[in-house]
């Protein structure tokens, strides 16, 4: 899936955050994020920037990925999309994150036992999705410490004993 253009908005009503992926296929996919799973998913956000996803000096010859013009001014583009998951959002009670190749990290937002998103990120944008949420999440007020420095104890994340991959149970 080509993400064509990434969105997240407060919802006041609701008291949640929504996460709107557009992709090249006019195809959008819709995820609620409350305040208690956003805390809890933050650490390993920026855990993964920092790890995996952290700047590796380049060869020379190797090109540049050819970045999105990315600007959060532009307002979400509305072209009569197909939701592949309904056009209600997935109400987010699991996650996993995952490193899914070079430079590469895999996060998915599962419902329960229902619907589930896989969302591929490589650094530009998972560092441009930790800037939208922590944006809307100063807006709604939710009074969360979203640093980008790993925690005062210096400890990582804890991930499920159980795991062979990393990833969050929420």
């Amino acid at each position: 899936m080509q993400i064509r253009q990434l969105q997240v908005a407060r919802d006041a009503v609701q008291d949640r955050l929504t996460l709107r992926v557009a992709t090249q296929a006019n195809e959008e996919y819709r995820v609620w994020i409350t305040r208690r799973y956003l805390r809890e998913l933050w650490p390993h956000l920026t855990a993964m920037l920092a790890g995996h996803l952290a700047a590796r000096p380049r060869p020379a010859s190797e090109a540049p990925a050819k970045a999105a013009q990315a600007s959060f001014e532009q307002p979400f583009k509305e072209d009569n999309p197909l939701y592949p998951l309904g056009s209600t959002p997935l109400l987010a009670s699991e996650a996993t994150l995952a490193e899914a190749g070079e430079g590469l990290a895999r996060l998915t937002f599962r419902e329960g036992r229902e619907r589930a998103f896989n969302l591929n990120l490589n650094a530009e944008l998972m560092q441009a999705l930790c800037a939208m949420l922590r944006a809307a999440a100063d807006q709604a007020a939710w009074d969360l410490a979203l640093d980008y420095a790993p925690a005062a104890t210096g400890e990582m994340p804890v991930m499920p004993a159980g795991d062979k991959k990393p990833g969050l149970l929420h």
